[in-house]
């Protein structure tokens, strides 16, 4: 009879982990059997928003005259910027009206611009004043919050403007193994309200999402499944009996040698 009882449990635990296995791959639809490809459609030029802030600096014949674009002073439009870097920063801080304030040019409608296209505007405006500007432009504070059953939760300022939610994800040491990969929520402020997206990392579909390439500020929550709060509580059931009994056992001797 005992025999049949754990051969019973042991089939039991093995369908259990097999079932929950299904739910771990990514991109579970992908043809595996040979190299494939697709268009890249869903990607679009990052635009500037306010609060933003914007690393401008400008090159032309004259380095003297147009290094008044690119000073170092740890501020940003008067503001303390960055403080703790050891790095000065250069920046320009889009206020609520989408504008920042440039020297020579005075206040300038960025927003809804590209850091390409305000590249552009800004060689022609500065053509009045210089010979053959030359005008870079990046954004500075350009972050994701990642946070829920990943290794590394944690704000994540990048580099690249082109950031996709699994370069993210990455970045914070991938999901555990305990996590949702199905139910993945990305939550993204636009135009003053608040949008919550599902998306599902078991499917290729993610690749053509248009929310598969990041914003600025953008957060990533992902989900824990059940079997991670089963652990935990588990867990604390164990510790506060184990509590519970030494503090019995300390009662008991306590009491045994007065």
């Amino acid at each position: 009879m005992k025999k049949y009882l754990v051969f019973t449990v042991l089939i039991y635990f093995t369908l259990c982990s097999c079932g929950s296995y299904k739910n771990i791959p990514y991109f579970k639809d992908i043809d595996r059997s040979a190299p494939t490809e697709e268009q890249v459609e869903n990607f679009s030029l990052l635009t500037i928003q306010p609060a933003d802030i914007l690393g401008i600096n400008v090159n032309s014949r004259n380095p003297e005259s147009s290094s008044v674009f690119n000073y170092n002073l740890n501020r940003v439009n008067g503001n303390n910027y960055d403080q703790s870097s050891d790095n000065p920063v250069t920046g320009y801080l889009v206020n609520q009206n989408g504008e920042i304030t440039l020297p020579l040019i005075g206040n300038l409608k960025v927003t809804d611009l590209s850091i390409f296209q305000l590249q552009e505007k800004m060689n022609q405006l500065l053509q009045t004043y210089y010979k053959d500007p030359v005008v870079s432009i990046r954004l500075l504070n350009f972050k994701v919050s990642i946070f829920g059953d990943v290794q590394r939760p944690d704000v994540y300022t990048l580099q690249n403007t082109r950031t996709t939610i699994t370069q993210a994800l990455s970045l914070a040491g991938d999901l555990n193994i305990t996590a949702i990969r199905s139910n993945i929520t990305l939550i993204r402020e636009e135009n003053g309200k608040r949008h919550y997206i599902p998306l599902d990392l078991t499917s290729k579909k993610i690749f053509s999402s248009p929310y598969y390439y990041l914003k600025n500020n953008d957060e990533i929550y992902v989900q824990p499944d059940r079997t991670k709060y089963a652990s935990v509580d588990r867990g604390f059931r164990i510790t506060t009996l184990i509590l519970s009994g030494l503090s019995i056992i300390a009662i008991v001797l306590s009491n045994l040698y007065r």
